[in-house]
């Protein structure tokens, strides 16, 4: 995702009055000086997947961010989305929430090659952790 994201976690955990939740990744955007929650979806975009990140968002901003940082935002990243769907469920919505469809790829296209660390080298790397 380039430079200026740093990776924070996997299944973060969150506790609200007792209460655990998980986001799947959160990320840190070094420029916005921001938390970025992701929530990755198999199926397609659900107008509740709205509600979760939202309340992802407000715990994120109560409990994990610092002085300084701006509010988390969130991504949304659903197998496929109706358009007209998603706009009506983040038409209310004050967070910042974005959502996309992904695609899966047997090869990595030729525009990202030599941008992410070939099978070799993350092997190395999870042998030093």
């Amino acid at each position: 995702m380039g430079g200026v994201f740093t990776f924070a976690g996997s299944q973060h955990r969150l506790e609200a009055d007792g209460e655990e939740f998980y986001i799947d990744i959160l990320l840190y955007h070094r420029a916005l000086k921001r938390l970025v929650a992701v929530e990755l979806k198999v199926g397609k975009f659900l107008p509740e997947n709205v509600g979760k990140m939202q309340f992802y968002l407000a715990v994120l901003d109560d409990t994990g961010r610092l002085d300084g940082e701006n509010p988390a935002i969130g991504i949304i990243l659903c197998r496929e989305k109706n358009r007209t769907v998603v706009e009506y469920a983040l038409r209310d919505s004050d967070k910042p929430i974005g959502v996309a469809s992904y695609r899966m790829v047997s090869a990595l296209p030729d525009e990202l090659q030599g941008q992410l660390p070939g099978p070799e080298q993350v092997a190395l790397l999870m042998e030093e952790i």
